[in-house]
């Protein structure tokens, strides 16, 4: 096949956005004239005959591709094993800043003009928006008379900018990649030019395997970046471009730490090529910074970032006169997303989000009502507009999902992270009446799950699968969206309604009760956990008064100990010893209060316990915000390792109402147990009135 990069360009545009680009956006996008772009259509046309694919118009000339999704995808695989005779601009910068970053320390401008194919005027024009890129990551480009061209940085950062340019321009190239690794069909050239097939498969399998696993699963955004992090970190280090940054001996207790070291070995074990702690030190920050529990899992030792979520939530409410108090999906949810995003600021990894020129065009209020709470709740961090696009997707599902009423399953798979995703679902249930229920998955998901439980199948972002048909939509679903599923439901009503044909009244009396059934076992199965937990939490409440002098850890045995005794757990020695490993991880004293909390979660607690001891001595523990502070009171809190949804999240609501309010910290550190009992019962009647019963 005979193809120039313009016109793949072109066609991969109206592959991803079909229906959205015109003659006049084309020409706009590549800069060249109409004529030009016209000229080039002719080309693409016939180059779509050959895969029984046509080049249509829609009424406000958007172009799209008409045609089976088989053979689409059979055109965008023969389209990614064909060279075409030019290279697009990004796959040209890409190259030179890859060779900048290998080829150093100076290189001579027209040596580097020869090797990209382009004259000294394109050259330039590159260097100059390379330099605005790199240096966002504190790299500066020089280009001087006789020493050539130049990139001063640290390698931690030139590892950081080569990452993220992957990420953002090449981010749907590295899943088809991936996927077509996964499948077998792996090649012996580099991918994009850098990345070894075989490194990528190998640790792709791994971080699958290691990573992406009960509570710890990432987003698929955040999935990819892991993979491309820790595979160009392999060949940095293998080429000899050493971190020079030292890294503190006491983050290696942590549990990231840890996995990666776990990971580490294996890869040295697989691919025989060794790895620095420094390298280790590196992933576990962009581990940290991008692990993306369930929004479900309940964060209970997020005590402080609680409180502040819950300032925001009201913030935005009274901006808005609209109450999400009550909203336990948008706390959990934001509690999950912003715990790694607050790392990230703080670690100052740049952070990327497409969308967010669209929801400031689309959310003008809600974007300015968000980002006005956070910079008076979070004074300490700087929240550029990409991480308040991200926190206002989160609201604006709340908000839409309160006006949801619909009639077919659909799915949408969307790896653009919790935020976009239940936006897109939302906005789909309140526009498309028709949709019953509205189920997100990731891409990896998707693969595994069972198609049948589906009639609509809904992406963001192209789907490297030959035989599932699916539709191609924005984020943020456009009124172009909206009418394209519209038009879509109306054509295929006969495939959509197939396996709900009407029955006669005796298939659907024995078809009906095995459905009733298992919706009243799931619900009772809820009740039941909720029942079980927090009967659990005031069963097992005691509150202490100690007189006791010295180390609180004292204390905690003796606590830990009578619980034993009680036989709420059994080897009281592993308990402690979890205690003692959680600690090291980061202070449990909470800030501006005189409590700690300490919690951890192991196999041998048997029941929920919450426990507090009031300390005859105040003594000095590590806060939460890695100060010493005096503790008066100690909090208890255990759990099973396996606990359900409702289970964990009645531990949320109680740690994050520990400091929700003046009156409910004087109430917490009391040592009043009536008082404490009467607070936990308030809060477990409020959970059932906004939770269980209304749902």
């Amino acid at each position: 096949m005979f193809i120039t990069s313009r016109e793949k360009s072109i066609i991969d545009m109206i592959v991803r956005t079909s229906g959205k680009h015109t003659v006049h956006s084309l020409s706009s996008f590549l800069n060249v004239s109409g004529r030009t772009v016209q000229r080039d259509l002719k080309s693409i046309e016939k180059i779509l005959q050959q895969f029984d694919l046509t080049l249509n118009r829609r009424a406000d000339d958007g172009l799209f591709i008409d045609g089976k999704n088989e053979q689409i995808f059979r055109l965008i695989q023969n389209l990614a094993g064909v060279n075409p005779t030019d290279e697009t601009p990004e796959e040209r910068k890409l190259r030179l800043l890859i060779i900048l970053l290998q080829e150093g320390p100076s290189i001579k401008k027209q040596v580097l003009a020869n090797e990209l194919g382009v004259s000294g005027a394109t050259l330039s024009a590159y260097l100059d928006d390379l330099a605005q890129w790199l240096n966002k990551f504190s790299i500066t480009l020089t280009r001087k008379r006789g020493v050539g061209i130049e990139l001063i940085a640290e390698e931690v950062n030139k590892r950081h900018a080569l990452a993220n340019y992957f990420l953002v321009y090449f981010y749907e190239e590295l899943i088809e990649n991936l996927y077509l690794l996964e499948q077998g069909k792996e090649d012996n050239e580099k991918i994009l030019g850098y990345f070894s097939p075989q490194y990528l498969l190998v640790i792709d399998k791994l971080v699958n395997q290691k990573v992406n696993k009960g509570q710890t699963r990432l987003a698929d955004s955040d999935y990819i970046g892991l993979i491309v992090y820790i595979c160009l970190t392999i060949q940095r280090t293998q080429d000899g471009f050493s971190l020079q940054k030292e890294y503190k001996e006491e983050n290696e207790s942590s549990s990231e730490f840890q996995l990666m070291k776990t990971i580490r070995e294996e890869l040295e074990e697989k691919l025989s090529i060794p790895i620095t702690n420094s390298d280790v030190h590196f992933l576990t920050i962009i581990l940290k910074g991008s692990k993306v529990q369930a929004a479900d899992a309940g964060y209970y030792d997020s005590v402080l970032l609680g409180k502040l979520i819950r300032n925001v939530i009201k913030d935005v409410s009274f901006m808005l006169n609209v109450d999400l108090s009550d909203d336990f999906s948008l706390f959990q949810g934001l509690l999950a997303h912003m715990e790694p995003s607050i790392f990230r600021l703080k670690q100052q990894l740049e952070l990327f989000n497409p969308l967010t020129e669209e929801i400031k065009r689309k959310y003008p209020v809600l974007f300015m009502a968000v980002k006005k709470s956070l910079e008076s709740e979070f004074n300490d961090i700087d929240f550029p507009d990409d991480e308040v696009a991200f926190i206002v997707l989160h609201f604006g599902s709340a908000l839409l999902v309160h006006e949801e009423k619909v009639k077919i399953n659909a799915v949408v798979v969307c790896p653009t992270g919790i935020g976009a995703s239940k936006m897109l679902a939302s906005r789909m249930q309140k526009e498309l009446t028709e949709i019953t229920d509205v189920k997100i998955l990731s891409i990896k998901d998707f693969q595994s799950a069972n198609l049948d439980n589906f009639d609509l199948v809904i992406s963001t972002v192209r789907l490297p699968f030959t035989d599932i048909d699916y539709i191609l939509v924005s984020p943020l679903l456009s009124e172009k969206d909206i009418g394209f599923i519209k038009s879509y439901l109306q054509n295929n009503l006969d495939k959509l309604t197939r396996k709900n044909q009407y029955l006669n009244p005796k298939e659907q009396q024995e078809a009906e009760p095995p459905t009733k059934q298992h919706d009243v076992k799931e619900l009772l199965q809820e009740i039941k956990d909720v029942h079980s937990s927090m009967d659990a939490i005031l069963e097992n409440l005691l509150v202490y008064r100690t007189k006791q002098d010295g180390d609180h850890w004292n204390v905690l045995q003796e606590m830990v100990d009578q619980a034993e005794q009680e036989g709420l757990l059994t080897n009281y020695a592993k308990v402690m010893q979890e205690l003692e490993e959680r600690e090291k991880k980061g202070g449990l004293g909470i800030p501006n209060t005189n409590m700690g909390l300490f919690h951890c979660r192991d196999d041998n607690v048997h029941e929920l316990i919450f426990r507090v001891s009031h300390l005859g001595t105040p003594c000095k523990v590590k806060g939460m915000d890695g100060e010493e502070m005096q503790m008066k009171n100690l909090l208890l809190m255990l759990a099973p390792e396996n606990m359900s949804k409702r289970e964990q999240e009645i531990l949320s609501i109680i740690s994050t109402s520990l400091i929700e309010s003046d009156f409910a910290m004087m109430i917490f550190s009391s040592s009043n147990e009536a008082m404490i009992r009467k607070k936990l019962e308030d809060l477990f009647l409020d959970y059932l009135k906004n939770n269980l019963i209304k749902e």
